[in-house]
């Protein structure tokens, strides 16, 4: 007998209907899907944020961000695979900590899982997570470089520490800097405050940072910020939701007004593909408790994943030699 009802699609396993792929030695994969809840805390009321839930936030709205996987998608001239059957897509689930061990273990294991990741020549996708969760992730690709690394964000992020905490969500950039196969750096978005005190500005000019406020990228549009960018690069993009306008990804801790918009960000994302070769990406710092209503910051992360994913599809990343 036919059934006269089917699963309700919510609360999904894997984002976007992708496969589940936790033996990371045995199986391959093309495109892999990473949830990297916990940072490195400032405090022990912060340990468990809110932005700790985003990983399965966005599991959980897959069917808001693609309806079905085998529909054609205009962002992106197909299908989300592109109609490739050979395209793996994996989600490896999530990095928790071992509260039995030393407290950051879990950045050491992230950086093992990037790496696993790497060697079967996949892209990693991360899914924060605050802005910490980068430190450990980029520190993962150290065999990769030289990387270019494409920040969008509000803020600097170079905080040498905060509370003797040298790896938290105030200071990824810096950390960053710090790795000898990170080459250039690429602030996009940066406005307001920014979390910067001046000797962080400093510190930023000093490493020779492009640091490129909000405003220079409404005055001077998308591509040209894209022609600033070396072209043939390893790029390493980390999204923080604060850096996109606040109208589109309201559900962040930090929101202020005039920030990256969809279009711009979406060209970005297809720009980096055709220039050379985007090896990764991180989207971090959304707070599922302030996305009320429509999800719409869930949905627009989401949906600079889909375009990431179709775009590099089409550029011929994963075709078997």
């Amino acid at each position: 007998m036919k059934d006269l009802t089917t699963p309700p699609l919510v609360n999904h396993k894997t984002f976007l209907y992708s496969k589940l792929m936790t033996d990371l030695t045995n199986e391959q994969a093309d495109i892999a899907i990473l949830g990297m809840p916990f940072g490195s805390a400032y405090s022990a009321h912060a340990f468990t944020n809110d932005q700790s839930k985003a990983p399965q936030y966005l599991r959980n709205i897959s069917d808001r961000i693609v309806r079905h996987p085998d529909h054609y998608d205009f962002d992106i001239d197909g299908p989300l695979l592109q109609g490739r059957d050979d395209i793996n897509f994996v989600d490896c689930g999530d990095v928790i900590p071992d509260l039995s061990k030393p407290l950051g273990e879990h950045y050491e294991r992230a950086e093992s899982v990037i790496r696993q990741l790497l060697k079967k020549n996949a892209m990693p996708i991360v899914l924060g997570g605050d802005h910490g969760i980068t430190t450990p992730i980029l520190q993962g690709f150290d065999e990769v470089g030289p990387i270019t690394l494409v920040h969008i964000d509000a803020h600097l992020d170079w905080r040498q520490d905060v509370n003797g905490v040298d790896k938290g969500l105030s200071s990824p950039i810096r950390r960053a800097s710090e790795m000898t196969h990170v080459a250039e750096i690429f602030q996009i978005g940066l406005r307001a405050q920014g979390s910067g005190r001046p000797e962080d500005y400093q510190a930023a000019k000093d490493y020779g940072a492009h640091l490129i406020p909000a405003y220079e990228l409404h005055e001077v549009g998308i591509q040209a910020i894209l022609d600033r960018i070396p072209d043939n690069s390893n790029y390493y993009i980390s999204i923080d939701a604060d850096g996109i306008d606040p109208s589109i990804m309201p559900g962040v801790d930090g929101p202020a007004p005039g920030g990256v918009n969809y279009l711009q960000a979406r060209s970005l994302i297809h720009g980096l593909v055709k220039k050379g070769r985007v090896v990764g990406m991180d989207i971090v710092e959304i707070t599922p408790s302030k996305d009320i209503g429509s999800q719409l910051t869930g949905v627009t992360a989401g949906r600079f994943i889909v375009n990431l994913i179709g775009a590099s599809i089409k550029a011929g990343y994963f075709d078997k030699k």
